[in-house]
């Protein structure tokens, strides 16, 4: 926390104990702070009522959200505000104010929910302000405060959150709209036993991130990796991209048990496999603003009902991922084929672009494994998963992502080609053959070179 404040990024503490013991420990922190170089104010009164807000139950939540158990007027971050602005580090005890104006112990989870809406609620009410008054040109505005949070901060013993697809490492990156659910449904008991408030810490980041800005994001990082949190501050992803083969992710050196998750409000993602399920004018206007150019509608269309596999939406048409089944001359099976991949680009660099390509292997090339079994309406990992191909112009900025994430690439003329090598497939042959390994070229990988290369160039433009 003092390396954070050295570079400018104020945080707010909110630390849980004994209520006899509490004081003293609000204290203890505020020296222990001050004594590595930086600056902090412990505010001991209450700065949160308890109860929810009036007129909260006219709200629409989210699905199976729970609100936090206390509530901030803007009144009442003043403490706040004030320790914000000389640059201090306010530490608060989980105290709110109940009814008959008593200060109670609250759990601290509900205190910084609180406070994540209250902060965000007094900005907006700021900003009302300053529009509807003028400004003093002569004045100085160099102290305002600008409280909105931009990130959630979970820093404990256990770090992020443990994966079954990871065999109890950490995620890397969570959606929490499309994946919260399903992380709760699928915890292990048993990682209990060593991160009892892995489960708390997601909870209270889902309740922080439906109150902060869409772009916002929470890291849940062990005391033991001060600079994996730096590393995260000033680049805002994960430590290692969700989205990179499961196969540099598993030799990953930087992947340890201490790796943080990072957590992202995100967006509900969706498989369809029916032409007329797509709303075409959102369609239209997802990939003309991502690839700007001219879309040929109709021709574009008539080849979607002819040899369409699924589509992968993002949210409300912010990202999309295509999928065709392209007929091959010398074979009974068709070739899958990535004919479309957009993300809106005020949507590049949230999250929404690993969460998209996730969503495609887990629906195509990935198929099969025990981590793609997601509920996006898709096939929940069951079937076989087949080679993905694909093709980008020599010059597109994006190609140096899509090596990353490619198993291979062949040039020809002014295109790229790309695949993605079926994982279960080869996950299986090298488990038959033990310590002999894979041969360079499997049996059911030869010619398969030449055969896309004969699919792929013939596919015609959508462009105008």
């Amino acid at each position: 926390m003092v390396y954070l404040e050295k570079l400018g990024l104020v945080s707010i503490r909110g630390d849980d104990g004994e209520r006899s013991a509490l004081i003293e420990e609000i204290m203890r922190v505020v020296s222990a702070l001050e004594a590595q170089g930086a600056e902090a104010r412990p505010v001991l009164g209450t700065t949160v009522r308890l109860g929810p807000k009036p007129d909260d139950d006219q709200l629409r939540e989210p699905r199976n959200f729970i609100p936090p158990e206390a509530h901030v007027f803007p009144s009442d971050l003043v403490a706040i505000r004030s320790a914000l602005r000389a640059g201090e580090i306010p530490v608060l005890p989980p105290f709110a104010l109940d009814s008959f104006c008593r200060s109670v112990r609250i759990g601290a989870n509900d205190v910084l929910g609180a406070l994540a809406r209250g902060m965000v609620e007094a900005a907006a009410l700021d900003d009302n302000d300053m529009k509807s008054s003028p400004r003093d040109p002569h004045a100085d505005y160099s102290q305002d405060i600008n409280l909105v949070p931009l990130r959630l901060m979970i820093i404990s013993r256990e770090g992020g959150v443990p994966s079954y697809a990871r065999t109890g490492f950490p995620h890397l990156l969570i959606n929490l709209t499309s994946e919260y659910d399903y992380i709760r449904d699928t915890y292990d008991p048993s990682w209990s036993n060593e991160k009892d408030s892995s489960l708390s810490n997601l909870s209270l980041a889902r309740t922080c991130l439906a109150y902060m800005p869409p772009t916002s994001s929470a890291i849940m990082v062990s005391h033991r990796s001060p600079s994996s949190l730096i590393a995260n501050l000033i680049t805002n992803k994960p430590a290692v991209s969700s989205s990179l083969p499961h196969a540099l992710l598993q030799g990953n050196r930087k992947l340890t048990r201490d790796t943080p998750t990072l957590l992202r409000r995100g967006l509900p993602i969706q498989v369809i496999r029916s032409l007329a399920d797509v709303d075409k004018a959102k369609m239209n206007y997802l990939l003309e603003t991502s690839f700007k150019r001219t879309l040929d509608a109709d021709a574009f269309y008539k080849r979607l009902e002819q040899n369409l596999d699924f589509v992968v939406v993002a949210g409300d048409y912010v990202g999309a991922a295509i999928v065709t089944n392209e007929p091959s001359p010398n074979s009974s099976e068709p070739v899958s084929y990535l004919d479309k991949f957009a993300v809106l680009p005020s949507h590049q660099g949230d999250g929404t672009v690993d969460f998209l390509w996730v969503a495609l292997h887990d629906e195509s090339y990935g198929l099969g494994h025990l981590f793609s079994i997601n509920p996006n309406g898709g096939k929940e990992g069951k079937g076989e998963g087949r080679d993905l191909v694909w093709r980008s112009r020599d010059d597109n900025p994006i190609n140096k992502w899509y090596f990353e994430r490619s198993s291979g690439h062949m040039r020809m003329g002014s295109w790229v080609f790309f695949w993605c090598d079926a994982e279960k497939r080869l996950r299986v042959e090298e488990g038959r053959r033990a310590n002999a390994g894979l041969s360079y070229v499997e049996e059911w990988e030869e010619n398969r070179l030449s055969r896309w290369a004969d699919v792929i160039p013939k596919i015609p433009s959508v462009w105008k």
